[in-house]
């Protein structure tokens, strides 16, 4: 069924905070791959308005990804300890450390507006859902995909009624899709799929540092049955990355990637600038506690031109962007591929 909704294995991957837009969603489904909206840090009603504008783009399918809510409890001392030592860095653009808030993402109310616009797709990350609320998707016509990072987490998922498994690879840019925030065991894609299509016979969404059509048809070969690509779509005009991270992409002043806490307080693959190297060894398990904290700051370092205080998300591959529009990017990854 997942092959059927796309003409080449190419899927962009949802990236919350702005980067994954309708024009881009709609670009990719258009040029034969399967685009993707990313539901996270939106509303119900803002995740339903980019529905509404992406099916005015494309008639294609196109899929939309939902965080699964984490209640982790959190240590308010040392909340307040990283508030302290963070603050200086707000106060340098003007801004303020946020309230370490939690909540569930609007999660009801989207899954509400999503039983009722039966989109091609629905993917979720940071867990998986129960089995009733797989069910409800799939009666509305819905493919449901659910985000692994082990083999663990994949037979949760399979035995909850998903019908395809989207596998995260250790060298994915962004936000590990980890169930637990305390899980540390990664593996890289390869390895991954390996052991997942050894125990399970669902589809694979290959996930992770993929950024050449050669890399496609690697996963391809090693038993996925489509690759899914992020940052390779960062610094294409349609996507919503700001100008500051399309920029720091190709900026030699950022020679590597890590992963860290820093910024949400849930482990996530950025470029190392300035934060991230100060106060990852210091940031709490708290998500999404820490990113509400930073989130103010990160909005004015961007505006501010500073790359040093933001979230710079980025798979390992990233020096590998083209800077293409998303069809014509399409197009090249599928010549790449064959």
């Amino acid at each position: 069924m997942l092959k059927e909704l796309m003409r080449y294995p190419i899927i962009q991957a949802p990236m919350a905070g702005g980067a994954s837009t309708p024009k881009l969603a709609a670009s990719v489904s258009n040029a034969g791959g399967l685009g993707f909206l990313a539901a996270g840090y939106r509303t119900a009603e803002e995740m339903k308005d980019e529905i509404g504008q992406t099916r005015q783009l494309t008639e294609r399918p196109f899929g939309v990804n939902v965080f699964v809510p984490n209640n982790e409890p959190a240590d308010e001392n040392i909340l307040s300890g990283y508030r302290e030592k963070i603050e200086k860095e707000a106060e340098s653009v003007g801004a303020e450390i946020g309230k370490a808030d939690s909540d569930d993402d609007d999660w009801g109310n989207k899954l509400d507006v999503l039983k009722e616009a039966g989109v091609a797709v629905v993917s979720f990350t940071f867990g998986c859902p129960t089995e009733g609320v797989i069910r409800e998707l799939q009666d509305v016509g819905s493919l449901i995909a659910v985000t692994v990072t082990n083999l663990q987490e994949a037979k949760k998922a399979a035995g909850a009624g998903a019908d395809v498994l989207c596998v995260q690879g250790f060298e994915a840019g962004g936000h590990r899709a980890s169930f637990d925030n305390r899980t540390e065991d990664d593996y890289g894609l390869l390895v991954l799929i390996r052991m997942i299509e050894a125990e399970l016979a669902l589809p694979i969404i290959a996930a992770g540092g993929l950024m050449h059509g050669k890399d496609i048809a690697a996963v391809l070969e090693a038993g996925a049955t489509a690759a899914q690509l992020g940052t390779a779509f960062l610094r294409c005009p349609e996507s919503g990355a700001s100008p500051v991270h399309k920029a720091a992409l190709g900026n030699p002043r950022f020679t590597k990637t890590a992963v860290t806490r820093a910024f949400s307080g849930r482990r996530a693959r950025g470029l190392v600038n300035h934060f991230l190297t100060e106060y990852d060894s210091v940031a709490p398990v708290a998500y999404p506690y820490v990113h509400h904290m930073t989130k103010q700051m990160r909005k004015a370092a961007g505006q501010k031109n500073n790359p040093e205080l933001m979230a710079l998300w980025a798979g390992q591959g990233y020096k590998l962007c083209r800077e293409l529009p998303a069809s014509e990017l399409v197009e090249l990854l599928v010549n790449e591929l064959n």
